[in-house]
């Protein structure tokens, strides 16, 4: 990523953050700024991707552990779908939630961060390549969505790296369907745009849907050579997959190469 690319993110993440905030549309938790930002109206954006065909066929989400997207992970477990969740940071992977084993009435709590720690079940590498076949559908949490279906995160690369291990796992293909939740004022007109970064195949706002046809291609999995040895020291989930890939370089000590 030049400076530049940084900088413009950097900018736009920012704007958006205050308009939401100016708007009086941000929710809880607040302020919005720094995070995969909550809005007036998440719930009925959610609703709208529960209608599409791919999430109705799915039975494997994996989704962000983000405020915004809680409506999606509760519904993936009220309709009988296998949850995979990330930790936040990565820090310690991926949560399993099996609705089976959740009583309807922790379903909600089940949904919320803090509850997928107490009802779910972390796994490793290798548990989860044993125990999931495929993942049938992607929920990420955005900051900002353009016209192409680019998206920003919050800066920090989670999303992109969450997919890229799943992708090396042989978990999910450049087929498998990404969605977010966004309010109307997170969508711009353009995005600058790294090798890393994740697309999408639909947006969901309060008031609409919409569908990147023809979005760009994604990353084939980790690119290795981007990866700032900073974060493949915070993240175990990375060393288990760099050692269980036999990768001699896993990363590099430039601290201007990596997501952001």
């Amino acid at each position: 990523m030049t400076n530049e690319t940084r900088r413009v993110k950097d900018e736009i993440r920012r704007r958006i953050w205050s308009l939401l905030e100016e708007k009086g549309v941000a929710a809880f938790p607040r302020p919005v700024h720094g995070r995969i930002p909550n809005f007036v109206g998440a719930r009925e954006a959610a609703l709208r991707i529960t209608r599409l065909p791919e999430w109705r066929d799915a039975y494997v989400v994996k989704a962000n552990p983000d405020a915004p997207q809680r409506w999606l992970r509760e519904a993936a477990l009220r309709e009988g779908k296998l949850l995979l969740m990330a930790t936040p940071r990565l820090r310690e992977g991926f949560l399993l939630l099996d609705p089976s084993k959740i009583p309807e009435g922790l379903v909600a709590k089940a949904a919320t961060i803090r509850g997928a720690f107490s009802l779910g079940e972390k796994i490793g590498l290798l548990q989860l390549q044993r125990r999931i076949e495929k993942v049938d559908i992607i929920v990420t949490g955005s900051v900002a969505v353009d016209r192409r279906g680019r998206r920003l995160g919050k800066g920090e690369g989670y999303a992109e790296l969450e997919y890229a291990i799943l992708w090396e796992l042989g978990k999910v293909d450049e087929n498998t369907p990404i969605v977010t939740t966004i309010h109307d004022l997170q969508l711009v007109p353009e995005l600058p745009r790294d090798p890393y970064d994740l697309t999408l195949d639909y947006a969901a706002t309060p008031r609409r849907l919409l569908h990147f046809k023809d979005r760009e291609p994604r990353p084939p999995g980790i690119i290795w050579e981007l990866l700032r040895c900073e974060k493949l020291k915070e993240i175990p989930p990375l060393q288990e997959l760099a050692k269980l890939k036999k990768i001699a370089k896993p990363c590099r000590n430039d601290r201007a190469i990596g997501p952001r």
